[in-house]
């Protein structure tokens, strides 16, 4: 069964209501719908966090994302997903990501969202740079990320 996927890059902020009627439009199939937001923090620790900048590689960061969406739909029953990450200058309690899976029944749309917010924060072709008091730097990778997103390898 093909469901339906809505991938999507964007500058602008997303309005998560609109986005999981949108998904859901219809449907008398659907039992569950999980979503995850991530918003950006005003600090990390003590050090304050002005904005974030997230690039990503055009074309490339779509097909990955698209790539795990239809590994998460073999791997759940889903009816529906939807993927929205922001690029651009994000500034504090702003959206960055979206994460909506859809299914009859909660565990596979919990499962399936976690599994892609993991992929997405740890594997994505996104690059993120924190402006601060003392400048901007770019953000490497997190262990605990990569061990979050490995754990779905093999299970």
């Amino acid at each position: 069964m093909t469901i339906a996927v809505t991938i999507r890059i964007q500058q602008a902020d997303f309005d998560i209501a609109r986005e999981v009627a949108a998904l859901t439009k219809a449907r008398v199939d659907i039992g569950a719908v999980v979503t995850f937001s991530g918003i950006c923090r005003g600090a990390e620790g003590d050090k304050a966090i002005a904005a974030l900048t997230l690039e990503h590689y055009p074309g490339m960061a779509e097909a990955e994302i698209a790539r795990h969406a239809e590994t998460a739909a073999s791997r759940w029953p889903l009816t529906g997903l939807t993927i929205i990450h922001r690029v651009g200058r994000i500034a504090p309690g702003e959206n960055i990501v979206l994460v909506a899976a859809a299914s009859a029944h909660r565990q596979a749309a919990f499962q399936a969202a976690e599994f892609l917010m993991d992929y997405l924060k740890a594997h994505a072709p996104f690059w993120k740079r924190e402006e601060g008091a003392a400048g901007s730097k770019w953000v490497e990778a997190d262990e605990r990320d990569d061990a979050a997103a490995g754990r779905w390898t093999g299970s």
